[in-house]
C-alpha cells in the first residue's frame, strides 16, 4: 500500500492551475490564493518530494505533426512469461505511444499513433504482429477524443 501525501484546498488549488498552465508563476498564483510567492514555491517542492508532481510536459497536437490515426490495440501473448520481452520490442516502436499491462481480454493494451492508414497497416505487420511473444491483435481506430483531462485533484 502506498502512502498518499494528504493534500489541503491550497495544494489542490496549486496543482489545478499547474495542470491548467505549468508556467503560471508563483507570484501570480500568491495574488491569486491569497499568500506568498515562496508559499507557493514550498507548497510545490513538497509536492515534487512526495513525488505528487513528477514533472512538467509539453502537450503536441498530434494532428499538427501529421499524425492523423489514433489507435488502441489489444495485444495477446503466447505466454505469461513473454510479458517483459514482448514489452522490450512495443518499446522500441516509435508509432506505440502508450502501454497498458491489463487484465481481461489482452495481456497488453497499447495506444499507437501513425500518419495514415497505410502506415498502421505497415506497422501492424512488418512490426507488431511480428514480434514472436504476440500470438494475437486486435485494432480498435479511434474516430475523435472529446475528452481529454488529468485527474482531478
Amino acid at each position: 500500500m502506498t502512502n498518499n501525501p494528504i493534500l489541503d484546498p491550497l495544494d489542490k488549488d496549486i496543482l489545478k492551475t499547474l495542470m491548467e498552465d505549468a508556467r503560471t508563476p508563483y507570484a501570480e498564483m500568491g495574488k491569486r490564493f491569497n499568500v506568498s510567492p515562496a508559499t507557493i514555491h514550498v507548497r510545490i517542492e513538497k509536492m515534487k518530494a512526495a513525488e505528487v508532481i513528477e514533472g512538467t510536459e509539453v502537450i503536441v497536437n498530434t494532428k499538427k505533426l501529421g499524425y492523423d490515426v489514433c489507435c488502441f490495440i489489444g495485444i495477446n501473448l503466447n505466454a505469461a512469461k513473454d510479458y517483459h520481452s514482448a514489452l522490450e520490442k512495443l518499446n522500441a516502436l516509435d508509432e506505440v505511444v502508450e502501454a497498458y499491462y491489463t487484465t481481461g481480454a489482452y495481456s497488453i493494451f497499447v495506444k499507437l499513433m501513425c500518419k495514415s492508414i497505410e502506415e498502421l497497416q505497415h506497422v501492424l505487420i512488418n512490426k507488431l504482429q511480428a514480434i514472436d511473444e504476440v500470438q494475437s491483435t486486435e485494432t480498435l481506430i479511434s474516430l475523435q477524443n472529446p475528452i481529454n483531462r488529468s485527474v482531478n485533484p
